[in-house]
């Protein structure tokens, strides 16, 4: 195992011991936010952008002031959104309709979050201020602790 995913393996098993408290979701995934963005250095901006009324708004995030609405059908959160698959940027420079929230984010992930019934309501977008700082294994282990929502 690279130690990487060892040690997204290490937060896991923190957040799942921060949640325990309460199944409310919003709580959970601010948790989540919050350990991610501090213990993970190359993480500029983390945080959920919900889906409302055919709209992408902030819900909760660490890092700078963000964009509250998202412009609608484009970026890289509305590309996770309609796919429903993971959207790894590796520099957001080339990303065709890129919303720059922040001129500091050099590359961006974002994760689809499925409700219950598998669903997409919401997205994490997370940002970087370096280029190429996201691989499939920060997809797997985003994609692990997001299990714990339900839980």
């Amino acid at each position: 195992m690279s130690s990487k995913l060892a040690k997204y393996d290490r937060l896991y098993e923190q957040i799942k011991s921060y949640i325990l408290t309460t199944e409310d979701i919003w709580a959970r995934l601010a948790t989540m936010e919050a350990v991610l963005h501090h213990k993970m250095q190359s993480f500029f901006w983390t945080g959920v952008y919900v889906l409302q009324d055919d709209e992408l708004i902030v819900r909760s995030y660490q890092g700078p002031v963000a964009c509250q609405k998202l412009r609608h059908h484009t970026g890289v959160c509305w590309a996770a959104i309609r796919s429903g698959d993971t959207v790894i940027v590796p520099d957001v420079e080339q990303f065709p309709g890129h919303i720059a929230c922040n001129s500091k984010s050099k590359s961006e992930m974002v994760v689809p979050i499925r409700d219950r019934n598998g669903e997409v309501f919401a997205c994490l977008d997370i940002d970087s201020e370096q280029l190429n700082a996201f691989d499939k294994e920060d997809e797997a282990g985003i994609r692990k602790i997001l299990s714990l929502l339900y839980d």
